[in-house]
């Protein structure tokens, strides 16, 4: 007997994408809408560039809004926005987040502003998305979260020491709800390496062929590479919650 497999696994499905206009989160979009999800590219500034990437995407429906992950007040309208004009949400995507480059020995570079704002962006605001969204993704049916983590949450090789520290947090919280919000809700981490986009200020091509080297698979991580994996978890890994997906072609080892 042959099994068909739909090429839009996704449709029907409301994806939203926190941080849906950056380097990863514009891929993911992109991939979603392929699969045949109705996109909803969450940006927190760049209106114009959000709208561009939405208009491009593959279907028909998809939406723009504006979200603040350092504002739970914000976060809650964009819910509401999102709730108002689709009526449901089955997967939610949290991309955004910031870093700056502190070498982990220069400790007094790390200021408790920065640490701050890390912690703020990279966990917090996570949570406090996950939290404003959990009820619709519970009564979707099949709710699926998934967090964009990172390998520096278990090496702690990473842009500062606070972004590890989030990032270990991050996975923490996957675990954490993984268990708690199932089985309505599923939850997963996809935990990319060094990832070929803008993320990380002052990181340039130098800088990528040195990671390509001295990587196992010989080439740095993707932003396609970290969209396919987190479209995987909603269309292939369905007996999967609180688990970490690395995506780093083996830079971890």
């Amino acid at each position: 007997m042959t099994i068909q497999h739909s090429i839009r696994p996704l449709e029907g499905k409301v994806a939203v994408v926190v941080g849906g206009s950056g380097g990863i989160g514009r891929e993911t979009c992109r991939t979603l809408a392929d699969a045949g999800a109705t996109v909803v590219v969450g940006y927190r500034l760049g209106k114009q560039r959000a709208e561009k990437i939405a208009n491009e995407l593959a279907g028909v429906g998809h939406l723009t809004a504006p979200v603040s992950i350092e504002s739970t007040a914000t976060i809650e309208s964009f819910r509401d926005a999102v709730m108002a004009r689709l009526g449901r949400t089955d997967i939610l995507v949290n991309t955004a987040g910031v870093t700056e480059q502190v070498a982990h020995s220069d400790l007094d570079a790390l200021s408790d502003e920065m640490i701050d704002r890390i912690f703020i962006n990279n966990w917090r605001g996570v949570f406090a998305t996950i939290r404003a969204f959990a009820p619709a993704l519970k009564a979707s049916g099949d709710g699926l979260i998934v967090n964009v983590s990172s390998i520096a949450a278990f090496t702690g090789i990473g842009s500062n020491v606070a972004y590890c520290g989030a990032k270990a947090g991050i996975d923490i919280m996957t675990n954490s709800l993984g268990r708690a919000l199932a089985p309505a809700i599923r939850v997963m981490a996809v935990s990319p390496g060094a990832v070929d986009t803008q993320f990380v200020p002052g990181r340039g091509a130098e800088f990528a062929d040195k990671v390509a080297a001295t990587t196992p698979l010989k080439r740095i991580t993707s932003a396609t590479d970290v969209a396919e994996a987190i479209v995987a978890c909603a269309t292939g890994l369905k007996f999967s919650t609180g688990s970490r997906i690395i995506v780093d072609g083996g830079r971890h080892l």
